[in-house]
């Protein structure tokens, strides 16, 4: 076999596959990856089922569902005052992460820059990089992981083709504000900047804060891909569906990829959501429902030796720590084999391994997982 130039050559396993794989191997309670271990809706089952049994087993639409995207529209107008074209705007997906993907694949040539915040979803910049643009990553301030702004302007330059937010943030729990939209706008202002927003988890925000969509700002959406996922909204990751909204011109574009890429996703899974976003409680009640589960871990944490970095949104929560010297993926292991719980080393969403002694745990599981989760922690020495 001929030998190869690998296309991202510094990418190895992830770091969500080691420690679920750890936590298989010492029967450790998972708190690393970020998927429920509760049931979902079986109403949303019970609709697949239907769907399947009513003969929605072939192809459909390239785009998506028609239904699917017309009821997705009503819900953008519903939620954000934005009408968005169903049949130009939108396109089903398989899943965020491949959303994210096409959209910086279609727009991404080599030697453009795209400024990434760290700590950041492990797939940006190796998306970025497969692409042969280049990444200019800025830290956001810790503790609280706010955007700075100043550092954002000063790093723009003539190949500057894109900034890419993420809100709520993973995996941090972090929210943007007003604020850090009418910063934005600012600096994209009579630019050919464009935007990918990360918006998996607009759902799941908490403490009676307001998502701050970039489909609330059509200026904004003109130049932006925005993406969006229905497994994490309705507790269902392995279903791999979410879907991605931009500007008509953008999106005929984005699917020119999307076509020879995927072409179609799950039928009797879109027929089923079609008729399950009319039920506008499912997700109105997301916010509240998993924040009684932050809730409930913070409150449990506090008689362990770590520290809370409050969480606003996503079904994650970081702590800080100061009881060990050691590094947070060397912790992270230790916690996994000798305690029985495994978490996130943030180090490892940075690219430079940046180490603030920070662990993230996802509290989006049952009160039982948590407790004992806790009470296992509570020991540590």
């Amino acid at each position: 076999m001929n030998s190869f130039q690998s296309k991202l050559p510094e990418v190895g396993t992830t770091i969500f596959t080691i420690m679920s794989s750890l936590a298989v191997e010492h029967n450790a309670i998972n708190l690393g990856q970020g998927f429920p271990d509760f049931m979902m809706s079986e109403e949303l089952t019970g609709l697949v089922s239907k769907a399947m049994n009513n003969g929605f087993n072939q192809y459909t639409h390239m785009n998506g569902f028609p239904l699917l995207r017309e009821r997705i529209a009503e819900k953008v107008e519903k939620l954000y005052q934005t009408k968005i074209n169903p049949e130009a705007q939108i396109t089903v997906t398989p899943g965020g992460t491949y959303a994210i993907y096409t959209a910086l694949t279609t727009v991404l040539n080599k030697g453009d820059e795209v400024i990434v915040f760290e700590p950041a979803y492990d797939s940006y910049i190796p998306n970025i990089e497969i692409n042969g643009a280049k990444a200019v990553r800025i830290s956001l301030q810790f503790p609280d992981y706010s955007i700075p702004w100043n550092e954002v302007q000063q790093s723009i330059t003539a190949n500057t083709r894109m900034i890419m937010i993420n809100t709520p943030h993973n995996p941090t729990g972090a929210v943007l504000t007003e604020n850090d939209i009418e910063q934005l706008r600012k600096i994209v202002a009579g630019t050919n900047i464009l935007i990918l927003s990360d918006e998996v988890y607009e759902h799941l925000i908490f403490d009676n804060l307001q998502h701050q969509s970039i489909l609330r700002y059509p200026d904004l959406l003109e130049r932006s891909f925005v993406c969006f996922s229905f497994g994490k909204t309705y507790h269902c990751t392995g279903w791999k569906l979410g879907y991605c909204i931009t500007s008509p011109e953008l999106m005929k574009e984005f699917r020119k990829v999307h076509q020879f890429n995927c072409f179609s996703c799950d039928t009797p899974k879109q027929v089923a959501l079609a008729e399950y976003l009319q039920n506008e409680e499912a997700y109105k009640t997301l916010g509240s429902f998993i924040q009684q589960k932050r809730d409930y871990f913070r409150k449990l944490m506090q008689a362990t030796p770590f520290t809370c970095i409050p969480s606003h949104g996503s079904y994650f929560e970081c702590y800080s720590y100061d009881f060990t010297n050691e590094a947070d993926k060397d912790l992270a292991i230790r916690l996994t084999k000798e305690y029985g719980v495994a978490s996130i080393p943030v180090s490892v969403f940075y690219k430079n391994g940046e180490d603030n002694h920070v662990l993230r745990f996802c509290f989006a599981k049952k009160e039982e997982t948590l407790l004992e989760a806790a009470e296992r922690l509570q020991k540590i020495k």
